[in-house]
Formats: structure tokens, C-alpha cells, sequence
């Protein structure tokens, strides 16, 4: 009866989602209906189960709801593996509607569009498919015999001798009860309001952190790789790692939790599901453990048998099947998929056939899972036909007051509220952790710092180059944040692609510095999983075109978590990636790429971009404490071109390389984000060139060339270039009244012109010229200089600027 509660909710919250847009003020339509069946796979599984689902999981957040409130009965003993049911995906696999009445009361709401029909209630709202229920037959014993009495049942014996059973009458839903709750929950994010317990009126979600149900975005597959990241943190969370603020008990989910995620039978051809399921069968190849059920509802819209073949052979994936339509057989296929993973600590897929009603599909009304299990009641013995139609009509007003209740809450109104969650800076608090760090490399971690460095810290072997100062950063990152997990293709085996984080495997072990799949999409899902988790990770992109063929993870998925869930969840996430170009335009377009326009695009991404080896270290140290206190997500290119580079001015000048600095000067030289630096070339009177990356190197030798002809520049490296450093920027330009903006990016599109538009809007009326590289791909070989920014290109645009 519970999961009946449960599917009536879930259908009625459709209707009333279609009766709220009917006059303007529902928002979001899509429907859980046909897809009810989930309810059981809910009930199969702890509440403190962590669960990232799809958008028609309205009856699985409703049980959901019930667990964790206490409401719902408890499960009994997981069932004996069923050979029907459960397949091993390859040999080698491993074993073992309610008539509402009228619309709300005028008087009250005149303010309400004029559009809606003030007779039509939800039942009429309800479209082909959404069936009656007048067809259950009022006697319990019709359609077949009980095979046991129900709970609750009375047996009376006559004088006789004669035994009589009786079941007692349903009490009706309370006015409050989980469901009703579970309903207000999902009645708030279909109007918007602000009280909405995830997002906050910002979204539809379903997502709740009381409910270990981490809210996910609509597009199509994109939550899955977060799903493996998830187990797998999870699982070496299990095994003794830590989490990144070094206490144990700040893991928020059970040592045993399983990670359950859902997606429907369209996004089993989407790239995203792909590369998860894929990561997933080759973690499990090679010996790890990731504990995730997987729950595909199929409702038959692709070409036949082929959801079946797709995910039954996936290898190291073991496969349960059912029919999503039968309450009774979905729970105990799914009881039995959710106990072998959490005891094998092995990934899984619940295979259910289930079918779309009402607005979102034209599917065989006659297996309405809903009128399923109705059925089952009543043939069971449990329940009537007049009953159950009673309960579903008591339900059904039930939630027509609740969704009057929540159309006079409050909306966002204002920009402040609505971003407020988005990215939060809290600078004085990130300065302090690096304080911390500081004073603990220095103090009670000094120890610990010389043997990880061998007994000669890096502030002692002399100036380092931008790879090295990274490297070094990386390590002294890694014994400040036990929890921090540097990852990605070869990070581990060969240092990544250009040796920045050669050595650190052997100073922090395999579990905290790994190899992954080369898949970008993959890689960014382990990072968000484990920033869930309560892990730092530092996940390590090929090229910068790379991270970009997975940007979605980055736009979709980090960096909408805490604008879903109202700072609930975080996955906080320093992303390392070479990027830029070389002046040879060694290895082609693919490795040379200037695309940040696309990353700057993302709200509330940090974008940072060191160029000195003197910057690298401490921006990266405010990355890895921000990323801590404020959960952010950054993306920390690393030029490639000046990986290795010494000089600055001259061959063997060596004054491209710094020393690395001793923890005791980390706060006195802290970079917070947005600030940037500034270089006085000269007298710094006549112009100010704003650039940054390679732009800097290249413009501190134009200003060089410009000084001996008297000409004193001020050279202002960015180096954040989301949030850029505006009142830097302004300051700096109006000091000279003359800029020159240096972007190695693309003329369209590129960060110049986020430069020349921050100018305008704060009413610089000095002049302004840019020098950009051409909107072209780069070409490789020397061809590359003809499309690239170069110091004389930059050395002419200043003597331009200076002629008007």
C-alpha cells in the first residue's frame, strides 16, 4: 500500500503540474507517468543510499520522502538471486485523476493569468493515457483468490465452525504525511518558488540533501559520470582515504552506501552514458571497486531488443532485467541488484521496461504501472476497487491544497537572490587557509614536507621553471589536503604530457595519484564524484581542445551543483590543462588551442592562467584553498609554451625562472582571485599593455624594445581571466590614458574583448587598441606565426597607439 501511496502521488503531481501551466503558473511539465514502477527500486534501497535520478523519478522521490522520514515499512531480507531476472553481462562477467472542483478562490489570487479555465479540474487536465481506475473490480475477491491474509486481517469463527476473514478499512493519507511533504517538495520547483528545497525556485530538480538525493540537470545522460566518480570515491573513502578537510566523520555517506542512478532508455545512446558505462566495465577490468546500480527505464522508444543488447554487454557491468510495470517483481529484481552490489562493492544495471503516459509518450495505457499494482491490491485481498478509488480521490485534494499553498510563496526577485548560491567568494577565508598551510608546512608539517621532497625542499634547488613551480605547488597541495587526488591520462606512469607531475606517485601512493581512461568526460566525472564525496581532486586534461570536447561536464553538471541544491552539495575541482599555442605550432591544431571563450562563458567558473613560475605556485595554492572553503571550480590552464622556458630577455639571461617560495612567505606573496600584476617598464607614463599567458613574456620584451626609444609601459598580467581583475584593470589604464590590449586568443570572441568591454562599461575615455592572433585555427609549423600575437606585432600596435 505504500508504494501505491507512493504511484498515486507521483501521478497526481503530474496532473497538477499540467494544471498549474494551464494558466501560467506551472513551469515545468515533464512527467513521471508510465515510470512509476521506480517507487519499488526506492523502496529496495537504503534513504541514506546517495541517488542522482532523471526526470521522471517522481515516485521514487516520494518513497524516497517516506524512508527518511520514518513512514515507510521496512525491507525485509534481500531475496535469493532469481534466474529469470538476473543475467551476468558476458560469460566472464563477475558471479555471484480526482475531479478538484473548481480553481482556486478568486478573491485571493486576481493577480493569476486570465488564460485558465476556472471549471476544468486536474482529472479533465489529464491527457491520452492517463487512465481511469473505475474499471477495479469492488470485490476483493474478484479476479483471483489471495494466496495468503493480509496484514492486519481478522478471522472470525461462527457457531459453525465456519472462518470468515476480515480486512480491516484503509485509513485515509493525513493531511501532512510524507507524501503530501514529498509532494510539496516537487509542487515548489514546478511554480518556482523560492522555498523550494533544492534549488530554490532556480529549477525543476528533484534533489533534496536530507534525502541523499543530489539534484541533476536535464540533459541527457550528463549526471552518469558524476554516478562513477561517486562510487569510486565512495569506495576508497571505505578503504581508509580522507576526506579533504582531514575528519573522518565529515564523509556524508555511509561506508556501505551504494550510489544509485537513473536514466531512460534515450539516453543509452547519448556519449555521456557511453563513456560511463564504459569507465565503469574498465575500473571493474582492472580490479577496482565502484559501487553503483544503475537503473535504465525503458520505455520501448528505440529500435527493438536494442537497449537490451546495449546494456547487456557491457563487460564487468552485471545485468538485472524486469517489468518496470509490476510493483511486486521490480522490488524484488531490484532488492536483489541493490544487495549484490552493496555486498560486492561491484557496478550493476536494473534493466526495466516501462512505458510513457499522458503528455510524454503514447504507450499501452494497459500497462499503466500505477493501475498494476492497483490491481494486485485488490486481487491480493488487500484493498477494494472503491477503496483504492477513494484513496486516490482523497490524495488528489490532498494535493490540490498543497498546490494552492505553494502558488502564494514567495518568488526569486532579484538578481542577489538568484546567484547568491552560484559561486560564493569568501576571500579573507581563503587568504586564511593559505595562512594555515603556510604555518603548518613550516611548523608541525615541516617534517613530513622534507621527506616528501627528499630532504631538499623545492625553495632550495634554485629558480624552477612554471612545470617545476607546478609540480612542487602540487605536492605541497597534497600534504596540506590528505584528500586532495591528483588523476588523469598518465599522470601517473609518465607525469602527464608534458612530466608536470612526474615523481608525485612515488612520493603519495597510488590511491592519491592515478591513471584514468584518456576519455575528458570520463576523467571530469571522476572528479565531480569525488568532489562530492568530500575530496579535493585535481584531475589533470590532456590539451585544452580536449577539455573542451567534455565542457559540458564543466558548464552542465560543476558548475551548476550548488545553484541546484542552494550550497547543499558542493565538488569543489581544480582542473589542470595545457593550453595555448606555441610559436612553432608543434603537433598541430589539436594541441595548440586559445578557445578560453568558451570557459569564460561558464558563471561561476574560476579561469585562472599563470605565466611566471613566481605566480603559478601561489595561484594554484588559492585555487586548492578556494576550491576547499568555497567548494569552487577552477580551471587552471597551464601554458604550454613556457613549461620549460629560462630566459626572458636573452638566451641564458635565466630570468624567466624563479625560486620557489618558503612556507613562511606563502601569505606575504598570497594571489587572491581576480588581482592582477603589474610590471613598470620605464617611466610606466606612456601606455598600459594588458595581456596575459604568453602575452606577458612577449609584451615584457616589447616594453623592453619601447623603453630604449623612451617609451615607459606598464605591463598588467591578468592571469585571472574569470572574474577578471576589473578594478585592476581600470586603475592601471587610466594611469596612462593609453591601452593596449595583447590577446593571444581570437580576435571574435576572445578575452580582449571582455577587456575593452570591461573599459566601457566603468567609462574609460582614454584610447584603446588591441593586438590579437587571427580567427584561425593554428597552423602547424612556422605557418603558425602568421595567425599568432608576436613581440613585434605587439612592439607596432604600441607605436600605433602612440602616434594618434
Amino acid at each position: 500500500m505504500a508504494l501505491f501511496d507512493a504511484q498515486v502521488t507521483s501521478r497526481l503531481l503530474d496532473l497538477a503540474g499540467r494544471w498549474l501551466s494551464g494558466f501560467g503558473e506551472g513551469y515545468f511539465t515533464v512527467e513521471s507517468a508510465g515510470h512509476e514502477g521506480d517507487a519499488a527500486v526506492a523502496a529496495a534501497l537504503r534513504p541514506t543510499d546517495p541517488a542522482l535520478l532523471h526526470a521522471r523519478s517522481g515516485a521514487f522521490y516520494c518513497v524516497r520522502a517516506a524512508q527518511a522520514a520514518g513512514a515507510f515499512p521496512p525491507a525485509p531480507p534481500p531475496p535469493a538471486p532469481a534466474a529469470d531476472t538476473a543475467f551476468t553481462a558476458s560469460p566472464d562477467a563477475a558471479p555471484g485523476a480526482a475531479d478538484l472542483g473548481t480553481s482556486p478562490d478568486t478573491t485571493s489570487r486576481e493577480k493569476r493569468s486570465t488564460n485558465r479555465d476556472a471549471e476544468r479540474s486536474w482529472s479533465e487536465s489529464a491527457p491520452r493515457g492517463a487512465v481511469s481506475y473505475q474499471d477495479l473490480d469492488a470485490d476483493p475477491g474478484a479476479g483471483g483468490a489471495a494466496g495468503s491474509l493480509p496484514s492486519g486481517a481478522g478471522i472470525v469463527v461462527d457457531a459453525d465452525g465456519d472462518a470468515t476473514a476480515g480486512v480491516p478499512d484503509l485509513p485515509q493519507p493525513a493531511p501532512d504525511d510524507a507524501y503530501a511533504a514529498a509532494a510539496r517538495d516537487v509542487l515548489r520547483g514546478i511554480v518556482a518558488s523560492a522555498e523550494e528545497p533544492a534549488a530554490g525556485g532556480r529549477a525543476k530538480v528533484f534533489g533534496r540533501a536530507g534525502l541523499a538525493v543530489v539534484p541533476t540537470t536535464s540533459t541527457a545522460g550528463s549526471h552518469l559520470p558524476r554516478a562513477v566518480g561517486l562510487g569510486l570515491a565512495l569506495e576508497r573513502l571505505r578503504r581508509g582515504a580522507r576526506p579533504a578537510d582531514d575528519e573522518a566523520e565529515a564523509a556524508p555517506w555511509p561506508a556501505d552506501a551504494v550510489v544509485v542512478c537513473s536514466f531512460d532508455d534515450g539516453a543509452v545512446d547519448h556519449a555521456t552514458t557511453a563513456a560511463a558505462l564504459h569507465t565503469t566495465g574498465w575500473y571493474d577490468h582492472t580490479g577496482l571497486r565502484i559501487p553503483v546500480l544503475f537503473v535504465c527505464a525503458d520505455s520501448g522508444a528505440s529500435a527493438e531488443g536494442w537497449v537490451t543488447a546495449t546494456l547487456r554487454s557491457r563487460p564487468g557491468i552485471r545485468y538485472f532485467a524486469a517489468d518496470g510495470t509490476d510493483a511486486a517483481v521490480t522490488y524484488r529484481v531490484a532488492a536483489e541488484a541493490a544487495d549484490w552490489v552493496r555486498r560486492q562493492r561491484r557496478p550493476a544495471v536494473l534493466h526495466l521496461s516501462t512505458v510513457r503516459l499522458m503528455g510524454q509518450g503514447d504507450g499501452d495505457a494497459a500497462r499503466d504501472p500505477l493501475l498494476a499494482t492497483a490491481r494486485l491490491l485488490v486481487t491480493s485481498g488487500y484493498a477494494g476497487g472503491e477503496e483504492l478509488l477513494a484513496r486516490y480521490d482523497e490524495r488528489g485534494w490532498q494535493l490540490r491544497r498543497v498546490a494552492e499553498e505553494v502558488l502564494d510563496e514567495p518568488k526569486l526577485a532579484s538578481p542577489v537572490e538568484i546567484v547568491r548560491e552560484l559561486a560564493p567568494r569568501r576571500p579573507v577565508r581563503v587568504s586564511r587557509a593559505v595562512s594555515e598551510a603556510a604555518a603548518h608546512a613550516a611548523g608541525p608539517g615541516a617534517g613530513a614536507r622534507a621527506e616528501a621532497f627528499g630532504g631538499k625542499p623545492p625553495e632550495l634547488t634554485g629558480p624552477l621553471t612554471l612545470a617545476q613551480s607546478i609540480n612542487a605547488a602540487l605536492a605541497d597541495g597534497m600534504l596540506d589536503h590528505p584528500g586532495t587526488a591528483v588523476f588523469g591520462h598518465e599522470v601517473a606512469a609518465r607525469g602527464g604530457v608534458y612530466g608536470v607531475t612526474e615523481g608525485l606517485r612515488d612520493r603519495f601512493g597510488a590511491a592519491r595519484v592515478f591513471d584514468t581512461l584518456p576519455d575528458e568526460t570520463s576523467i571530469l566525472g571522476l572528479g565531480l564524484g569525488a568532489g562530492l564525496a568530500g575530496l579535493l581532486p585535481v584531475p589533470e586534461i590532456r590539451h585544452l581542445t580536449s577539455l573542451l570536447g567534455a565542457e559540458d561536464q564543466l558548464r552542465g553538471e560543476a558548475a551548476t551543483m550548488r545553484f541546484l541544491s542552494r550550497g547543499a552539495f558542493r565538488n569543489p575541482m581544480v582542473v589542470r590543462v595545457p593550453g595555448l599555442a606555441s610559436a612553432e605550432g608543434l603537433g598541430g591544431h589539436d594541441r595548440n588551442d586559445s578557445s578560453l571563450g568558451a570557459l569564460r562563458d561558464v558563471p561561476g567558473l574560476v579561469v585562472a592562467v599563470p605565466a611566471r613560475p613566481d605566480d603559478a605556485a601561489p595561484m594554484l595554492r588559492t585555487c586548492l584553498a578556494a576550491a576547499r572553503v568555497d567548494g569552487s571550480v577552477c580551471v587552471f590552464v597551464e601554458p604550454i609554451a613556457l613549461y620549460h622556458v629560462r630566459d626572458l630577455y636573452t638566451d641564458g639571461d635565466d630570468e624567466w625562472a624563479a625560486e620557489y617560495a618558503e612556507p613562511g612567505t606563502w601569505a606575504d606573496r598570497h594571489v587572491p582571485i581576480g588581482r592582477a600584476r603589474v610590471y613598470g617598464i620605464g617611466s610606466a607614463e606612456d601606455l598600459t599593455i594588458i595581456t596575459f599567458g604568453n602575452g606577458v613574456r612577449m609584451s615584457l620584451r616589447a616594453a623592453a624594445t619601447l623603453a630604449e626609444e623612451g617609451v615607459g609601459s606598464r605591463v598588467v598580467d591578468l592571469r585571472w581571466l574569470a572574474p577578471l581583475p576589473v578594478a585592476d584593470i581600470i586603475r592601471e589604464a587610466s594611469a596612462t590614458g593609453r591601452v593596449l590590449v595583447v590577446d593571444e586568443t581570437r580576435r571574435t570572441g576572445g578575452v580582449g574583448e571582455g577587456v575593452l568591454s570591461a573599459l566601457v562599461d566603468t567609462g574609460y575615455v582614454g584610447a584603446a587598441r588591441r593586438v590579437a592572433a587571427l580567427d584561425s585555427f593554428v597552423p602547424l609549423g612556422p605557418a603558425a606565426r602568421q595567425v599568432l600575437v608576436s613581440a613585434e606585432a605587439i612592439t607596432q600596435g604600441a607605436r600605433t597607439l602612440l602616434a594618434r
